[in-house]
């Protein structure tokens, strides 16, 4: 699948928004005083050999799951979760076992969606869910509406992020979208990178070669959000800074971007091109860094160890 065919398959999904209103467990941020690291499970190199052995266009739902069973229960658990959900079979391709291991990006980043804006726990603007992982899913996360995140373009000074600027914020209709459109597409970012992540051997094609810069241009808009918010609406910025659920999730975010990004490094090219680690590296900026900390009351770590708070 072209990356250009996984974008627009997120465009559409995001524009029905309006419309809308296990394993070993990932610690809470409890304590503003005790350090904080994001993991979660996996095992990619587990064998799977058997699963694509067996592999065919009818048994790919008992495939997926035993899939990531093995290698990512966080992925299983969705998966298990969405079973039901009849615009899977949008999002999957059936042809070989390498194509359906590639299809995942897409198919895990749009279930993530559908879970995430279910209206039974989304309300447009109002508040939010999260599936972080499979022992967290975040729930009525306050978002007090916010302003258009097209707001933010003017603080991207290069092209790195260009064509995703080009549908989140510059398009007509997601341009205008609030703070809700900036925390669905990062967390659906950051499923669909280590659904191919730990799959990565048999990505044969370009269809996830945008992942890494899907989980990083996200990260970014979030940073930035923040930084408009502050200096444009004092007041949306003391509302949203006063929410501990907003806080927290804005920091697993964050450091939940560096945990991936890291495991997924070796295989830029594959999963992510180079302006991947060049839009981190802006993510790292003085300015940015500030604004997280300052938002979450927590320093993170810019050593080998990203995913975790000092």
């Amino acid at each position: 699948m072209r990356r250009t065919r996984a974008l627009s398959l997120v465009t559409a999904l995001l524009a029905l928004g309006p419309m809308v209103g296990t394993a070993a467990a990932t610690p809470r941020v409890t304590s503003a005083a005790a350090p904080y690291c994001y993991e979660e499970p996996s095992q990619p190199t587990a064998d799977v050999s058997d699963l694509k052995a067996k592999f065919n266009s009818a048994n790919w739902m008992q495939t997926l799951q035993a899939m990531y069973q093995r290698r990512w229960p966080s992925g299983q658990a969705l998966a298990i979760a969405q079973a039901r959900d009849k615009y899977w079979d949008q999002f999957v391709r059936k042809d070989s076992f390498e194509s359906f291991a590639e299809s995942m990006m897409v198919a895990i980043h749009e279930e993530t969606h559908m879970w995430d804006l279910d209206p039974s726990r989304t309300r447009w603007n109002v508040h939010t869910a999260a599936w972080i992982n499979a022992s967290r899913q975040d729930t009525a996360v306050p978002l007090h509406d916010g302003f258009p995140r097209k707001e933010i373009l003017p603080l991207i000074k290069d092209r790195f992020s260009d064509s995703m600027d080009g549908i989140y914020l510059r398009d007509r209709t997601q341009g205008e979208y609030h703070f809700q459109g900036v925390t669905a597409e990062l967390n659906a970012g950051l499923t669909g990178l280590p659904a191919v992540t730990v799959v990565q051997e048999y990505i044969k094609g370009v269809g996830a070669s945008n992942a890494r810069d899907i989980a990083a241009t996200n990260l970014r808009y979030l940073l930035l959000y923040l930084r408009v918010a502050k200096d444009r609406y004092p007041d949306y910025w003391a509302k949203i800074k006063n929410e501990p659920k907003v806080r927290e999730l804005v920091l697993t975010q964050f450091l939940r971007t560096a945990y991936w990004l890291e495991k997924s490094a070796p295989y830029t090219g594959k999963l992510g091109s180079p302006n991947a680690d060049k839009i981190t590296a802006t993510n790292y900026a003085p300015e940015n860094l500030a604004i997280l900390e300052e938002f979450t009351g927590r320093k993170v770590r810019t050593d080998a160890q990203k995913h975790c708070t000092t």
